[in-house]
């Protein structure tokens, strides 16, 4: 479905992300790990075609490139960290926007399917008792939800989340990273995560990019590229070590129920 080969993004001098080269299948989650700093967030603003790049982005045989905007939008979806917003719109509204590029025009009249996809989305990610809120009056959970339904509600065939748990609590967490997995079981979708959380990446991805320095340092499936050496390698420190003694007093609690 995504092929990117050679890609490279320079601001000015700086080379942030260099010569990263891989590929995600359909029903396929490739989760992008690394150290802050690797050029995760990049790799994803080049793909969804926000920054400036050399090399070659492939989407369905076709180079992103050639896309219209409206054929862009219909084909990927890009949740960010930060959503920013300078309207007041509400969470309705702004799960709607995710439907223009179905519309001739942004104010033409919403088909059945526009409200079915919307409607959907709402259920699935829970935002139905904040549709009438300003989004300006969300919290930073409550807003990555909203555009979260927003980006469901476009319907496209791959989705690029960088760190779509991010201001999520625990709960939420978990039904988001769920969802997104029964998502991905209707053919035709993939899914391209940059994730913080490794047990995360363990628990829900398929494959992985693991980056380092704006390098891939390991691509392949999950339990191939992140491996005990890979990420003690990119990290800089003992990572299983360090996890395996975190679960450590999970199970010493446990132990005293």
């Amino acid at each position: 479905m995504l092929d990117v080969a050679d890609l490279t993004v320079r601001f000015g001098r700086l080379t942030v992300v260099n010569n990263v080269c891989f590929s995600v299948g359909e029903g396929q989650w490739l989760m992008i790990a690394g150290p802050n700093g690797a050029g995760k967030s990049t790799v994803i603003n080049a793909v969804s075609a926000g920054v400036p790049y050399e090399g070659s982005v492939i989407l369905r045989g076709r180079d992103l490139k050639g896309y219209k905007p409206y054929e862009r939008a219909r084909a990927l979806g890009v949740l960010s960290q930060m959503n920013l917003i300078g309207y007041a719109f509400t969470a309705e509204e702004i799960i709607r926007m995710g439907r223009y590029a179905y519309a001739p025009g942004i104010f033409s009249r919403r088909a059945e399917e526009d409200n079915l996809r919307v409607t959907e989305s709402i259920e699935m990610t829970g935002v139905r008792k904040l549709l009438k809120q300003s989004t300006l009056t969300l919290s930073g959970g409550e807003r990555q939800r909203v555009f979260l339904a927003q980006l469901l509600a476009q319907n496209p065939s791959l989705l690029l989340l960088d760190e779509p748990s991010n201001h999520l609590d625990l709960v939420y967490q978990k039904q988001i990273f769920t969802l997104l997995r029964e998502w991905l079981e209707t053919p035709g979708r993939a899914i391209v995560s940059v994730v913080h959380d490794l047990s995360l990446a363990m628990a829900f991805g398929t494959h992985a990019l693991l980056m380092n320095k704006g390098e891939a340092t390991a691509f392949g499936p999950i339990s191939d590229a992140l491996t005990a050496e890979n990420l003690n390698n990119v990290y800089g420190m003992d990572v299983f070590g360090w996890m395996s003694g975190l679960m450590a007093y999970w199970r010493r609690d446990s132990e005293n129920i």
